[in-house]
């Protein structure tokens, strides 16, 4: 699951624009706001394409496209 607030960070950092980001990762403007938004996942090539553009470490990558948002406070479904 991406962690988009992290992500959200990298790109504020990175002093660019999501056009500009889009753009120098191959990507189309309106892909990279959908998969912002949650719509579609990031697939290999376009992470390795952002890590690459944000100088993401593979530790932040990692992260960002591969760790495990924790929900807390939520009850077990019955079965």
């Amino acid at each position: 699951m991406t962690d988009f607030e992290l992500l959200k960070e990298k790109i504020a950092d990175s002093g660019m624009t999501m056009t500009a980001i889009a753009s120098k990762s191959g990507m189309l403007r309106e892909t990279l706001y959908n998969r912002m938004k949650g719509k579609g996942e990031f697939n290999a090539s376009e992470i390795v394409a952002l890590t690459g553009v944000l100088h993401i470490s593979k530790e932040e990558r990692d992260a960002i496209f591969f760790g495990e948002k924790v929900v807390l406070n939520t009850t077990p479904k019955k079965l």
